[in-house]
């Protein structure tokens, strides 16, 4: 078995995407083994979503050691997609094959990817307005705070995000973390991204199973594939621990749309376009809010956070004492 240097290459991209924002694997790495590696879809979902058991946790173990997980949620969401995963795997089986497979397989990739795309610009907007910050976010902190798990929500949630992946390697990552910004705001941009990752594994591993049972995995596809995402995971998870990645995930939101329209069969004039567009659109939104934040009053003080202090000043001397009459003379007499 010769590994592929494009593939790999192609991997530590895709790995690093993942490890920076949670979401981007397969919506990134299925389109690019169909579109640049000529690959057939039904093999690159396969091949995809067996990748993602390993590449994944690489990530996770990251988020894992910063304490940037909540792992109740990672419970009630595996409760949903862990047998979603393996159903859809499984459903793959009875479907069609062929041509008319494989067109409607990139017609499903396409429509999943452009709700990605859609999910992205609705999440920056959000972050943006709810930490009043341009970037949407700021710098990780290593906390976990206390939030009320919606049990029933969380639970639906991991199943349709499931049931997805199962069928299409695409919208985990994207569907999970913009849903539970909407659910929990209380999280921060990090520790979405890390209870995504962690979610992640025991999903993508029910999903591979299916798909090596019934699906169409190729070893060598998938081993070199590993070989550029694993680090590349295990990077971009050390960088989305601390810094933010709000310019990170506009960008993947236009590369998702382009990915989208292209497996709906649009033109390249017309992908071109739409690409040009939603960049000069995304950059005039970004004016908008900014601006809006501006008037925004300050953000009200989190229960149970201590305000920063003010800042340090030189205590102002202390004017001398008049001197006691009395001791003065007293003084002169002596």
């Amino acid at each position: 078995m010769s590994l592929d240097l494009p593939l790999i290459v192609g991997g530590l991209v895709v790995g690093f995407v993942v490890g920076l924002t949670g979401m981007g694997g397969g919506a990134l790495m299925t389109p690019m083994l169909i579109f640049v590696f000529r690959v057939d879809p039904l093999t690159a979902v396969s091949s995809d979503v067996v990748a993602s058991l390993f590449m994944k946790p690489a990530g996770a173990i990251v988020h894992l050691r910063r304490r940037t997980v909540n792992l109740q949620l990672v419970l009630w969401l595996c409760i949903g997609s862990v047998p979603a995963a393996f159903s859809g795997a499984l459903l793959i089986r009875y479907l069609p094959f062929g041509d008319g497979f494989d067109e409607m397989l990139k017609q499903i990739l396409g429509v999943a990817l452009l709700i990605a795309s859609a999910g992205l610009v609705v999440r920056a907007v959000l972050g943006m307005l709810q930490r009043r910050t341009a970037l949407g976010e700021g710098p990780a902190a290593p906390s976990s705070p206390d939030v009320v798990v919606r049990k029933v929500p969380t639970l639906v949630l991991g199943a349709v995000a499931g049931l997805m992946v199962g069928l299409t390697s695409v919208g985990a990552g994207s569907i999970i973390i913009v849903v539970l910004l909407l659910l929990y705001p209380a999280l921060k941009a990090s520790q979405l991204v890390g209870t995504d990752l962690v979610q992640a594994v025991p999903l993508v591993a029910a999903a591979s199973l299916g798909h090596i049972l019934y699906g169409d995995f190729e070893l060598g596809l998938t081993t070199s594939l590993l070989v550029g995402a694993i680090p590349g995971a295990w990077f971009g998870a050390h960088v989305s621990s601390r810094a933010p990645g709000g310019i990170i995930r506009r960008a993947l939101a236009i590369l998702l749309l382009a990915s989208g329209l292209k497996l709906l069969g649009a033109s390249l004039g017309v992908v071109v376009a739409a690409a040009v567009g939603a960049l000069v659109v995304g950059n005039l939104l970004w004016v908008v809010v900014r601006e809006r934040i501006k008037r925004l009053p300050p953000r009200p003080a989190v229960p149970g956070t201590v305000p920063a202090p003010a800042p340090d000043r030189e205590p102002a001397p202390e004017p001398d004492p008049e001197p006691d009459p009395d001791q003065k003379d007293t003084t002169t007499r002596s």
